[in-house]
């Protein structure tokens, strides 16, 4: 399975790439087991994230061909 990852805003820094083509021996997976899968550890708390641009939990499902996007949180004023 191949799942597309894109970082935004601060993790883009942390992680000193925007975005990466995952390769997974499985058929789906959560969004949270895909970042510790991806990263060794828990995500981050608060962490937002959309599968193929929509506002999705951490226990989404990914599939084969989906778009992941992880976000910090937002504040704004």
């Amino acid at each position: 399975m191949t799942v597309t990852v894109h970082y935004f805003a601060r993790l883009r820094e942390e992680m000193g790439r925007a975005d990466e083509q995952a390769e997974l021996p499985t058929e789906s997976i959560s969004v949270g087991d895909l970042w510790r899968h991806l990263h060794g550890g828990a995500p981050p708390e608060r962490l937002m994230v959309a599968v193929n641009q929509e506002q999705a939990a951490l226990d989404t499902l990914v599939r084969d061909g989906d778009e992941v996007a992880y976000f910090p949180p937002v504040t704004g004023g």
